[in-house]
């Protein structure tokens, strides 16, 4: 079965919301070349800052999302940790583009050019619906988004990979917050003071005509 992307490499998963560190610390062994015994050295890069979506992305997201009824937010928060808004991002074993979509899985879905931001994303979000009705189950379709359906359906859970797991945490614990974030940002209802009639209290009494005793016509009001 199919993976997006079934790894990453460390460069394009530094969206995460779980903390990074500042620096990644890399450990090399080499051998000494004048006396051949093995030295061991730490190699020490920065990790790139969390980026934002630009107005484009934004934009395609929204629609997809909105095509294949999928929550915006949690596609942004799977973008995020898959290569942190790197439309050019390759992992170590070659998924491509925003949504880090496999050789395989780009055929699958009839991509032909991982790296245009609108195909992937397309892709992606259709790919992660298709995952979403298929297990019921946000973290299960995470986890096949990442190891693959064979993975999930052999260990009928999210599969015991340390990458996986890690991944099913991160873009879990990001939604979460995007979540949060944005029900914060809603605006908070008017509170209706004790006195006040709204329209729908207000009920229209009924009119009546009749005629007296004179034959003048008159009109009267039932409550």
């Amino acid at each position: 079965m199919l993976a997006a992307s079934p790894s990453r490499a460390a460069e394009v998963t530094t969206g995460s919301s779980v903390p990074a560190p500042a620096a990644r610390r890399t450990s090399v062994v080499k051998a000494d070349p004048l006396t051949g015994r093995l030295v061991r050295s730490v190699i020490v890069s920065a990790r790139p800052q969390p980026k934002a979506p630009s107005a484009d992305v934004n934009a395609i997201v929204e629609k997809a999302a909105k095509t294949h009824s999928v929550d915006p937010l949690l596609v942004h928060s799977i973008i995020q940790v898959e290569s942190n808004y790197d439309s050019r991002a390759v992992s170590n074993k070659g998924a491509q583009g925003l949504m880090q979509l496999t050789p395989s899985t780009a055929r699958m879905l009839g991509v032909s050019d991982s790296f245009d931001p609108q195909q992937n994303i397309e892709a992606g979000v259709k790919y992660l619906k298709y995952l979403k009705d298929l297990y019921k189950d946000d973290r299960l379709a995470l986890a096949a988004y990442n190891a693959g359906p064979g993975a999930v359906d052999k260990y009928k859970q999210v599969p015991p990979y340390a990458e996986t797991r890690n991944y099913v945490e991160k873009v879990g614990k990001r939604y979460g917050d995007a979540l949060r974030a944005a029900d914060a940002a809603k605006p908070a209802p008017v509170p209706q003071r004790a006195n006040d009639t709204t329209p729908a209290e207000i009920k229209p009494a009924a009119v009546e005509t009749f005629i007296d005793e004179n034959g003048r016509p008159h009109l009267k009001t039932i409550q």
